[in-house]
This record gives structure tokens, C-alpha cells and sequence, in this order.
């Protein structure tokens, strides 16, 4: 998910700050988030090798805080150890796209399900979180009539994000997190579909209405589709086989 993604940072910043008081990131955090967005919009593509020294002289930084940057990105997944030395981009294989959705559909799942299920018992309140989720909804809108498709990327993925805050379950939320920059790489990089949206605001329907298992099975039949269209995007088909992504989808 793409140009438009650094959006997330600053929507954790704005909740930082509305509490009263942001702390300024350190060095190493700051690297790591501009390495990371450069990574998620494509500006560094896949298999690229990324140089510790030109990366510093980019972000105008010291070497010690972007060397601490790659080694979490590597953490993350989004980075790997070449053999020798330095690192690299790391490319989608289908092996790693199939892995992705085997944990992020029973966790999205189960994340509309509890999105449901709170907004049922703070009827006839509309609880915190269900406005946003529902401004996700009309960006995307937006973004896909004027053609904007790195916005209407991160308008989808705060869409999925908005469900898991919406739960209100703090586990999940910790767990989706490890999974949320892997998954908005992969949304830049396949096709994003009208029947996408259309599915989305199918959700929203049956989230914002209580409907805590209709909303599930909305879900559950959305990620699977976008698991194949993912690998229709990226490996031709959805059958076995293929290499990473390919070069093409790079620039």
C-alpha cells in the first residue's frame, strides 16, 4: 500500500499527541519509518540492495541509526541478509503471499466479528471508531474516481486497520500490527478491483448494523477473494507454481 501510506504514522502521532504530549521518535525509529515507507511505495523495489551508507546520506542521518533500521526491518520481513554482507528488499514468492493470507483470514475474521459485536451492545450509541471506519470507506470512493491508486491503497488498508481498532481487543491489535506493512506491500502490489469496494462496504454494512456473523462471513469471503486476485495479480494464476514477483511491478 503505497504513496498515500505514510498516513498511518501520522495518524498514531495525531492519537500521541491528542493525549497530551507526543515524544519525538528516536533516530533509529525514524529511519526505520522512512526506509519502511520507501520500501511499501515502491521506491526501493524488490530485490533491491539497499547500501547503509547511501540510505544515510538520503536521510541525511548518521550510519548507527539506519543500520539499526534494517535490522528491524528485517525483523519485520520486509528486508532480508544477502549471504555476504548488507541487505536486500525482500521479494514475494507465492509461498510467502499463501503464508500472509493463512494468518490474516482468520484474524480479519475474527476482528469483524468483535467489531460487530461491540457496536451491537453500545446500541443505540455508535461507539468510537465506527465514523472512521467509515470515512476509510468514502476515501477510497474518492481515490478510485480520479484514478489515485496509492491513496485508494491506503485508504483500503486503514479500512482493514480501522476494523481491528473498532474490536477493540488489544492482542489482536498487537498481533495484526506484525502482519500490517507485509499486507499493504502486497495491496500496492496486485490489482485492486471495484468488486474490492464493494465488498468492503458490504462489511461496513454488517459491522455497523451488529451483525457480528454476517460480518464475519462478509469477510471471510472477501479475503479469499482477495487472495486470489492477489495471485492472479502477481503469479498468473492461482494454481501452484511461479516465481517472486516479478520486476515489472517494481517502478
Amino acid at each position: 500500500m503505497a504513496g498515500n501510506g505514510g498516513t498511518r504514522g501520522e495518524a498514531r502521532a495525531g492519537g500521541d499527541a491528542a493525549r497530551g504530549g507526543a515524544v519525538k521518535p528516536s533516530l533509529g525509529t525514524q529511519a526505520r519509518d522512512a526506509i519502511r515507507q520507501r520500501i511499501v511505495d515502491r521506491r526501493y523495489p524488490q530485490g533491491a540492495r539497499l547500501v547503509e551508507r547511501e540510505i544515510a546520506e538520503e536521510l541525511r542521518m548518521s550510519r548507527v541509526p539506519v543500520r539499526e533500521a534494517l535490522r528491524s526491518l528485517v525483523t519485520e520481513g520486509l528486508l532480508e541478509l544477502l549471504p555476504h554482507s548488507g541487505v536486500r528488499v525482500r521479494r514475494l514468492e507465492r509461498a510467502d503471499v499463501e503464508h500472509l493470507y493463512e494468518v490474516w483470514e482468520p484474524l480479519s475474521v475474527q476482528a469483524s466479528r468483535l467489531a460487530a459485536r461491540r457496536v451491537a451492545r453500545a446500541a443505540p450509541r455508535e461507539p468510537e471508531g465506527l465514523a472512521a471506519l467509515r470515512a476509510s470507506l468514502e476515501v477510497a470512493e474518492r481515490a478510485a474516481a480520479a484514478d489515485e491508486g496509492a491513496r485508494e491503497v491506503a485508504a483500503h488498508t486503514a479500512f482493514h486497520e480501522g476494523i481491528v481498532a473498532l474490536s477493540a481487543n488489544p492482542l489482536l491489535a498487537r498481533t495484526m500490527e506484525q502482519l500490517g506493512w507485509q499486507l499493504q506491500l502486497l495491496f500496492g502490489l496486485r490489482e485492486e478491483p471495484a468488486h474490492m469496494r464493494e465488498q468492503h462496504a458490504a462489511i461496513f454494512r454488517h459491522i455497523a448494523g451488529g451483525d457480528e456473523e454476517t460480518a464475519a462471513a462478509s469477510t471471510l469471503l472477501h479475503v479469499r477473494d482477495s487472495r486470489s486476485v492477489a495471485l492472479r495479480s502477481l503469479f498468473g494464476s492461482e494454481g501452484s507454481g511461479g516465481d517472486g514477483v516479478g520486476g515489472g511491478r517494481e517502478s
